[in-house]
């Protein structure tokens, strides 16, 4: 089994620590040295211009995508040449009245390079098949929607 860590840090002012004045900000670091400084989203006190929890969910689920397709691309002779994806997390209150990410819908435009192009089946065949693969996607109960932009 393969382990991956993250150093999360925040720190903050103690003498006023208030629902409404406590900072939001606080730090990812992860194993391979890369720092990020992440944020509540705007509608939880955050700084819109940080990273919040819930893109990073929808970002991981979008990067597991991609990392997917473009390995059963590869081993089909496919050659991919661009890969962009607009990934949506929707959040609201799920069966139990808790706030939760209910779905991620992912948006990926695949450009193809060379001779060999997929049809539009193989292409639908080949997100089916990442998303069915994808390590994060099948950890998380959240519904992601995978629809291809052709």
């Amino acid at each position: 089994m393969s382990e991956y860590k993250v150093n999360l840090l925040w720190s903050g002012d103690t003498t006023d620590f208030t629902y409404k004045t406590y900072s939001r900000t606080h730090t990812w670091t992860f194993g391979g040295g890369s720092a990020v400084e992440a944020s509540a989203a705007p509608e939880y006190l955050g700084q819109a211009e940080l990273v919040n929890p819930e893109e990073a969910f929808a970002a991981s689920l979008a990067s597991c995508h991609l990392l997917t397709f473009l390995a059963l691309a590869a081993f089909q002779k496919f050659i991919v040449e661009r890969y962009e994806d607009e990934a949506v997390a929707s959040v609201g209150k799920n069966a139990h009245g808790k706030m939760a990410v209910l779905q991620v819908t992912l948006n990926p435009k695949v450009t193809f390079s060379g001779d060999r192009q997929p049809t539009a089946e193989q292409l639908e065949q080949l997100h089916h098949k990442a998303h069915n693969d994808c390590f994060i996607s099948n950890s998380v109960f959240t519904e992601v929607v995978v629809a291809p932009i052709l």
